[in-house]
Order: structure tokens, then C-alpha cells, then sequence
């Protein structure tokens, strides 16, 4: 992934209770602006969501798009758009988690491409705003 952006950080609880929160995608609603609804269309061998219809509230404008998921026990999961919507044309994201004394340092990353002309700067500073909003929601639901 070349072009993408990244942040991260630390949660006070260990990854695999994060990850559980990661994983529940239709409580994403609950906690993560922006996300109006999600759907799990399929489940993995392992229980968890394989592939899901997403509907985010971006603001200007609203989308619905599918998202194949690809999980890494509690250490990592990666998400790559496989159903484009109205303006999102390219989406690929990731969650890296670390865990040290009791604490978990979370790493978010993100690159997408939408049908809207954008400069680079432009796109990252939304991509930005995107997992910035993510982690700190993240965080607040693990930690309450």
C-alpha cells in the first residue's frame, strides 16, 4: 500500500478483548461516527465476519459499499473493498495490534479512493480524520 495513512494508539486493555470489539462489526454503529449500518454477509471459520455491506455517513455525502475481511487471530485484520459504492472506488484498511504491560498500542491503516477528483493532501487529511475519529471511538468503547 503505497499511498495510505496511518496513526495509532494505546489502549489500556489487552488485544484480545480490543479485537473482540474490532470484530463485532454491527456494533460498530454504537461507537464509530460516521457508520449508519452495517451488514455481516458472511462468516469465516473462525466466527467472524468475512465479507459486510457498510452504510457511513461521509459527511457530503452517503455510501454503501462491501468490505472482504482477512483476520489474523488478535494481532491483525485487513479489509479490502470488493463492492464499490456511488463515490467510494477503492478502499483498503488495516488494524495492527501490539500489546505491552497491559496496554495495547493499536494501529489503524487506511487508504481509499472515491470517484470525486481529489489532490493527495486532500485525501490524506480525510483518511486521517477517518482513523483519528476510529481510535479515539475505539478507545473510549474499550475503556468505558
Amino acid at each position: 500500500m503505497a499511498d495510505r495513512t496511518s496513526s495509532s494508539i494505546t489502549v489500556k486493555a489487552g488485544k484480545a478483548e480490543i479485537m473482540a470489539v474490532i470484530a463485532d462489526l454491527e456494533a460498530y454503529p454504537k461507537w464509530a461516527s460516521g457508520i449508519r449500518g452495517i451488514t455481516v454477509e458472511e462468516v469465516g471459520e473462525d466466527g467472524r465476519a468475512s465479507h459486510a455491506k457498510f452504510t457511513f455517513d461521509g459527511g457530503v455525502f452517503i455510501d454503501t459499499i462491501g468490505l472482504a475481511y482477512t483476520w489474523e487471530g488478535d494481532d491483525h485484520v485487513t479489509w479490502t473493498l470488493v463492492d464499490p459504492g456511488s463515490v467510494v472506488t477503492k478502499l483498503h484498511g488495516s488494524y495492527t495490534l501490539d500489546e505491552r504491560d497491559g496496554s495495547t498500542e493499536v494501529t489503524y491503516e487506511l487508504s481509499v479512493d472515491v470517484r470525486i477528483p481529489l489532490i493527495g493532501m486532500m485525501k490524506r487529511k480525510a483518511e486521517k480524520r477517518i482513523i483519528d475519529s476510529a481510535l479515539k471511538g475505539l478507545k473510549r468503547h474499550v475503556e468505558s
